[in-house]
């Protein structure tokens, strides 16, 4: 049964890739076969499903849901699980019913069940005498940690195991021991060690003619993909969810659309493209795909890779379509080899600075209260729709941490992890170590205006005023700085600034100051104790920028005053 793709739409057709037999006569003595998927949500390019599915007298294909993700948490900031908010929930389900869609055509289906993963699966190759196990390999920690659970089980009962790479185009473990058993720092190292992928010079598989029957499950309480509200939730209005919706049919399609026009592949530059641009973004938008495997990165990486075949000229990573491929698996890999990635302490390639933990600036960050309306917009939209555009992202974590706010990086990453679709656990952590400057990039210098960088793509402020509706009527010219309009021109707009929209929560010019002053004095001191710096350094750094910026205010302000004057 054809699913996918074919030539005249993707410009590249992949035939169904044999296999050697003798793979499979090594399989366990049990002639069934469990597929657990938890990401890797399609049919297309799955190595582990197929693997499943040869020599099986019966296929069990099981997606566990997972409490530590998906139980509702009333005390959360936002609708949602502790760990997810309530859109990327629902992007998660509605993949599972187009997975449900896809296997029922094959004459099987997903089979839903409720706990613990490990508990569940180790019940599972019980109860179903189940002798071959398949799940696609998740470099994520937490998945690790499962995964080891789940291995020494089988390890000591005969299951076989059969985890392959297919969420990244590269194994992280193998681009590691290349360089000698650590994570290459640069994206150039890491594009020098990876070379060509070494299952690029083949056809993918992205056909599957039949699965095997579903056996019987016994005592389990197998369930079908649930719907937000039996998960215990509210439904969001349209108004607040995002537009963009799962599954594998859904990524293909966006795929098709997006590599239509070969002239935009060729010459596509990741600097270049409107953030403010929301009603036809200006990206493919297939990260959510990517993130829950609807969408093989490496089917992706073949049909990008069969265009560029047949044009002249094109852009080159890291700045192609390509290259933004490319750098998925940069982060995936740093991240595998990084211990305590997702931090700051005891993680060797974070530079240690003295972050501020103050509450009211990030809930005013988090809850578009800053004054200032580039950044209030774009983190309305996320909020919204899940979903923004990478300069957007850039400007508003910049704005967080060494921009303007000098909040700690891990909590901005909090907030985006929980509130876009496409979190990903290695590219998220990896975007805010780069863009605090506390790893990759180190240039502080170089900070997004909140006010200036959005002007440039949108001098009318049709975004502001879309996302924020209490300045729709302000006038172009004060859109970006609203407290610099006149009480007349506010009362006008119905917009008055400290009542129905907020003053700004600091001085751009001021706070970019005293950022910069900041991260200087802690970079020196990373420097200086070769990135040995304890937390008694940390907190004498904090007292004395505190210091310093007592007297830079009042400099400041008597400056102020002499103009007035």
């Amino acid at each position: 049964m054809q699913f996918f793709l074919s030539s005249s739409h993707c410009f590249c057709h992949f035939s169904v890739k044999s296999i050697s037999t003798s793979v499979y006569e090594s399989m366990a003595l049990g002639s069934n076969s469990l597929m657990w998927f938890r990401k890797g949500l399609r049919l297309h390019d799955n190595p582990a499903l197929e693997y499943a599915a040869k020599g099986s007298k019966f296929l069990y294909p099981v997606f566990v849901i997972d409490p530590y993700y998906m139980e509702p948490d009333p005390t959360a900031f936002s609708p949602g699980s502790s760990k997810s908010g309530l859109n990327r929930i629902q992007f998660l389900l509605e993949s599972l019913v187009d997975l449900d869609l896809s296997l029922k055509k094959l004459g099987s289906r997903l089979l839903v069940l409720n706990g613990d993963p490990g508990e569940v699966l180790i019940r599972c190759l019980k109860e179903w005498s189940i002798g071959k196990l398949c799940f696609e390999y998740d470099t994520e920690p937490y998945y690790q940690a499962l995964d080891e659970k789940v291995k020494s089980y089988g390890s000591v009962t005969g299951v076989e195991i059969f985890s392959p790479v297919s969420h990244t185009l590269y194994n992280p473990a193998v681009i590691i021991q290349k360089n000698g058993g650590s994570p290459p720092l640069s994206y150039q190292s890491f594009l020098k060690l990876a070379g060509l992928p070494s299952w690029a010079s083949a056809p993918l598989s992205t056909t599957i003619s039949s699965l095997p029957p579903i056996g019987n499950t016994g005592s389990f309480a197998v369930s079908g993909v649930p719907t937000v509200r039996e998960l215990g939730y509210e439904v969001l209005g349209e108004d607040k969810s995002t537009p963009f919706k799962g599954g594998e049919s859904e990524a293909l399609k966006r795929l098709r659309e997006s590599i239509a026009n070969k002239e935009w592949v060729a010459n596509f530059e990741k600097p270049k493209g409107d953030p403010s641009a929301f009603l036809n973004p200006a990206t493919t938008v297939l990260s959510p795909y990517l993130k829950f495997g609807c969408l093989s990165s490496r089917y992706f990486y073949q049909c990008i890779q069969d265009i560029l075949k047949r044009v002249k000229k094109h852009t080159s990573p890291p700045v192609s379509l390509l290259g933004q491929l490319l750098w998925r698996d940069f982060f995936y890999t740093v991240a595998f080899g990084t211990p305590n990635f997702d931090q700051m302490k005891s993680n060797r390639i974070c530079k240690q600075i003295p972050w501020k933990n103050d509450d009211e600036l990030l809930a005013a960050w988090r809850d578009s209260r800053t004054g200032f309306p580039w950044i209030d917009a774009i983190m309305a939209q996320l909020r919204k729709w899940g979903w923004i555009h990478h300069l957007a992202r850039h400007s508003v974590a910049c704005f967080l941490t060494r921009g303007d706010l000098f909040v700690n990086w891990e909590r901005g990453r909090d907030v985006f992890e929980r509130l876009l679709i496409d979190s990903d656990w290695a590219i998220n952590n990896g975007n805010w170590l780069w863009l605090s400057c506390s790893s990759f990039f180190y240039q502080y210098n170089r900070i997004y205006s909140p006010i200036s960088f959005g002007k440039k793509y949108d001098p009318a402020g049709n975004y502001i005023r879309h996302f924020l509706p209490a300045l729709k009527d302000m006038p172009k010219e004060y859109i970006y700085e609203p407290w610099t309009a006149p009480i007349s021109v506010q009362r006008k707009a119905k917009c008055i600034i400290g009542v129905d929209y907020p003053k700004p929560v600091v001085s751009h010019d001021y706070a970019s100051k005293e950022c910069r002053m900041r991260l200087g004095e802690a970079y020196a001191l990373n420097k200086k104790l070769n990135g040995l710096v304890r937390e008694e350094d940390l907190n004498e750094l904090r007292r004395k920028a505190d210091n310093e910026s007592i007297v830079l205010d009042s400099v400041s302000r008597k400056k102020k005053q002499k103009l007035i004057d």
